[in-house]
């Protein structure tokens, strides 16, 4: 078996970044790499992602319960109306990424949310599924940013989004499911059929 995959305490066998993190093996076996749709579930893990640029996913799992509270359950309507007493305001919240840039990428997106029509930003991005490829043996298989992220990122970018760059555009196709970068020996391998 891989390095790349490790035997839980449960006796399942997981892509090893999981480690031993209760919150990143829920992530790892409920939602990672599992088909989403819906155009408010995608603006979330959208911001997330953007979010999480530069620093560790698991930071932002642990912090996604306070974004939720404080961006509105990721309501485009909501934080679209978003000012910048709500930006001051976020910039002292401990509970959240206190990153100015980032905040207001956020609300900025929500608005351009508010410019596509329903099931818009959802059809979108999973036009850039790609052709389906060998399954990843390794860590070392699976790349940062391929073709398809880096159409995605073009595309969203010119519709004036922001913090969508082609590493953070293929984290997202991995989180939502648009690839399955589920190692080969991984249990969860192959679950997530769009």
């Amino acid at each position: 078996m891989s390095l790349d995959i490790r035997i839980g305490p449960d006796g399942a066998a997981r892509c090893a970044w999981v480690g031993d993190d209760p919150e990143y093996r829920r992530y790892h076996d409920e939602e990672w790499g599992t088909p989403l749709h819906g155009d408010r579930a995608l603006f979330e893990k959208l911001s997330l992602e953007g979010f999480q640029a530069g620093l560790s996913w698991i930071t932002i799992l642990r912090k996604r319960p306070r974004f939720r509270e404080v961006f509105a359950g990721f309501d485009p309507v909501v934080v679209a109306e978003f000012g910048d007493d709500d930006v001051d305001s976020l910039m002292t919240d401990a509970g959240i990424i206190r990153n100015r840039a980032k905040i207001e990428a956020t609300i900025s997106n929500a608005r351009l949310m508010l410019e596509l029509d329903d099931g818009e930003l959802d059809e979108l991005l999973w036009s850039f599924a790609p052709e389906p490829r060998p399954r990843p043996t390794s860590f070392a298989e699976i790349p940062a940013v391929t073709s398809e992220s880096l159409a995605m990122s073009k595309a969203l970018r010119g519709r004036g989004f922001r913090f969508v760059g082609p590493t953070t555009m293929y984290a997202l196709m991995e989180a939502i499911g648009i690839v399955d970068d589920h190692l080969v020996g991984c249990h969860r391998r192959g679950c997530a059929t769009p």
